[in-house]
């Protein structure tokens, strides 16, 4: 394994490589209050056959913060992302890339500006989608189930998502984290069933930072599309994601597959070994593509 760190505009990333340096590239993007080491039991599965790229996000782990809140924006965590590609597959390569939760929002928004963003374009081969809509997709599942009268399945996200409205308060959610940031994350490792040792003594800036990730960044109701093959790996027990989220995926990215997983939100925690087969198939079968467009 080699743990650098490089340069992203106005933050330092940690970034860690691992694995089988001749088999394609997986670069793992984890979410919010995690650091990367949310995806080591998935990279310990993948690292045989791949070689496998995880980092920490601005402002969590290893990584520095930006100065302000709008460090934080959607266009430099894709900014951050397409840095991170650049540094691992300097000859300009494709990785194939696996999002959970933040991560995934995240990533989403680099699937679908790939097309028109030079940094990106060819850059993404596949996209492994866990656990985290694009904020288009969540954005315009809300207006659309309203507008159709899905007023049911509107009504169940809206409860699982009022942490998100919470975590717009100014400064309470600091203070609150600050002064019981033991019994959060003992509480929350408890009500996931993922254990005490999930998150580590970065856990409270990491969850102090990520609140900004809320704040900087808004629902939105474009509609883009994307040609980058998509695989969504859905846990149906998510405590903050229902299914129905996902619906219509498909609109957004022609070129997907589903597979319901029956776990909770942390399932890159709590059923590794699921995960890692769900990326290895995918990027099996788009490998097997690409080997076949370059033969024709």
């Amino acid at each position: 394994m080699t743990a650098e760190t490089i340069s992203s505009s106005d933050v330092l990333l940690h970034v860690r490589v691992r694995g089988n340096d001749r088999g394609p590239t997986v670069v793992l993007v984890h979410g919010f209050p995690d650091n990367q080491h949310v995806w080591d039991h998935v990279a310990a599965l993948l690292a045989p056959d791949h070689r496998v790229v995880t980092y920490d996000v601005r402002g969590a782990g290893g990584s520095t913060a930006p100065a302000s809140r709008s460090g934080y924006r959607m266009s430099k965590l894709v900014g951050d992302l397409a840095a991170v590609i650049d540094h691992v597959r300097p000859d300009g390569g494709p990785v194939h890339l696996v999002g959970h939760d933040w991560g995934s929002i995240q990533s989403w928004a680099a699937v679908m500006r790939e097309s028109s963003d030079a940094r990106l374009t060819g850059r993404i081969a596949s996209y492994t989608s866990i656990s985290g809509p694009g904020l288009e997709i969540y954005g315009n599942f809300f207006r659309d189930g309203l507008a159709r009268r899905r007023f049911a399945a509107v009504g169940r996200q809206a409860i699982q998502s009022w942490y998100v409205v919470a975590f717009q308060m100014p400064r309470l959610p600091e203070l609150a984290t600050r002064r019981f940031s033991r019994q959060l994350r003992k509480a929350l490792a408890r009500g996931q069933r993922i254990g005490d040792g999930h998150w580590g003594e970065t856990f409270e800036d990491d969850f102090r930072n990520g609140l900004n990730l809320y704040r900087a960044n808004g629902l939105s109701f474009r509609r883009d599309s994307t040609s980058v093959p998509v695989q969504l790996v859905v846990p149906t027990k998510d405590t903050f994601l229902t299914p129905a989220v996902y619906a219509d995926v498909a609109a957004y990215a022609p070129d997907v597959r589903r597979v319901d997983v029956v776990a909770g939100h942390w399932v890159v925690q709590s059923q590794p070994g699921v995960v890692a087969d769900a990326v290895r198939a995918f990027v099996t079968e788009i490998e097997a593509r690409q080997d076949v467009r370059r033969e024709a």
